[in-house]
């Protein structure tokens, strides 16, 4: 008499077996019928590559347009003033004890800096006007504008002397000098009066027109000297810089009550920062990312009713065979069995070659591009268990179909 164990291990041995077996006829069936499976597999091989894509731009795509944004100066905040709308007479404008009422009541307040615009030409080497915006600023608007120099910018010891030193923009320094490099060391004259450049700038990011540098032709100098140039007390605009993104929605409303009690009631101002943007950017980005993953299951269910077509043929196409498989022992779970995992087989086939295709995407952005889009790990995983569940799904239905099936009537098949 045998021990239960042993009869355990005896009806796992038959099992393997038989899976072994299913496996071997759906690899000598997906040979025998190589073609007609290859095109079926191509439509689920289309969405699988779609699906590693868009999960892959869902996942990091979104990041890094959000990355981008804060480039900008997500920590930003940025105060304009317009003067006074109420009475025409009378005209009011931001001025420096702002920005310092401002840093001393608003905590976490890291950077700050005035702007100031001065004039739209400059006189360069031999007295040839250019068309450029000249900016008045204080060193830390370079960290709250994130921008990359070339050379130095100038530092807190340039703007207590009032040095006569300049940052360009890298786009008009190779208009007027050639390259970056070349202009660091020349002269300029802005107001009658010689400037040294000694450094060139570019914004780290793509600004998406949301900075007063979007145009290129852009000269910072700092704040203190353009005093010299426009001597008013008035502010252009006013930069702050929060220590962390968290605090940019409450300094926003503090400034906003501080400049409304320091000024007339009819003073008209802006308080704004990106945080609106960066929401607006991410629910643009949900939005596509949700339209790509129902085109890429569309066109998985397209595939996976390919198929079921195919299967379900090659069911019809093999009726005596399956007629003599249930004479000789085959029971229904076994043929559906087979069956299945013939569909399935099917599905990873074109499934694990459309990750192929998906993943060497990114790859070739990177290597023939300047993109550098993450592959996301994630992707890989949601894609086979979803090219799995499509065979299981679209081949259920012939399975069934070939399980149920009389074995006198398929024996006489023609």
């Amino acid at each position: 008499m045998q021990s239960p164990r042993m009869t355990l291990t005896m009806h796992a041995h038959a099992r393997n077996i038989i899976t072994r077996e299913i496996l071997a006829v759906a690899l000598d069936t997906f040979r025998l019928y190589r073609v007609r499976f290859a095109l079926t597999a191509l439509g689920v091989m289309i969405g699988t590559a779609s699906l590693i894509v868009v999960v892959t731009v869902g996942l990091t795509g979104k990041e890094y347009i959000l990355d981008q944004i804060r480039g900008i100066g997500a920590n930003m905040i940025r105060v304009s003033g317009t003067g006074d709308a109420v009475n025409t007479s009378v005209h009011e404008y931001l001025t420096l004890d702002d920005m310092r009422v401002v840093q001393q009541e608003v905590p976490g307040v890291v950077a700050a800096s005035p702007m100031v615009l001065l004039l739209q030409h400059v006189s360069v080497g031999g007295g040839k006007e250019r068309d450029v915006s000249v900016l008045g600023v204080n060193p830390q608007y370079r960290q709250i504008r994130n921008l990359d120099v070339t050379g130095r910018f100038f530092d807190d010891l340039d703007n207590q002397e009032r040095a006569k030193v300049a940052d360009l923009a890298e786009f008009l320094a190779r208009r007027i000098f050639g390259t970056p490099q070349a202009a660091i060391g020349r002269s300029l004259r802005l107001g009658g009066l010689p400037f040294t450049i000694i450094g060139t700038f570019k914004e780290r990011v793509e600004t998406f027109g949301q900075s007063e540098l979007a145009g290129g032709n852009d000269i910072l100098i700092p704040y203190s000297v353009s005093r010299l140039l426009l001597p008013a007390n008035a502010v252009w605009q006013l930069f702050f810089s929060m220590s962390d993104a968290s605090r940019v929605e409450p300094a926003t409303r503090q400034i906003q009550a501080i400049l409304q009690a320091r000024h007339r009631k009819g003073f008209v101002f802006r308080v704004e920062n990106l945080t609106q943007l960066l929401a607006v950017a991410a629910r643009v980005a949900n939005a596509l990312t949700l339209v790509l993953l129902l085109v890429a299951a569309i066109t998985l269910v397209v595939g996976g009713m390919g198929i079921m077509n195919i299967m379900l043929a090659t069911v019809t196409a093999r009726t005596r065979e399956i007629g003599i498989r249930k004479a000789v022992g085959a029971t229904a779970a076994e043929i559906r069995l087979q069956f299945l995992a013939e569909a399935v087989l099917i599905s990873l086939i074109g499934g694990v070659i459309g990750i192929a295709l998906g993943v060497s995407l990114p790859l070739f952005l990177r290597i023939f591009t300047s993109f550098d889009i993450p592959i996301s790990a994630l992707s890989v995983f949601i894609a086979l268990a979803v090219t799995t569940l499509v065979g299981v799904a679209f081949g259920t239905a012939p399975a069934a179909r070939a399980a149920q099936m009389d074995p006198i009537a398929s024996l006489h098949h023609q």
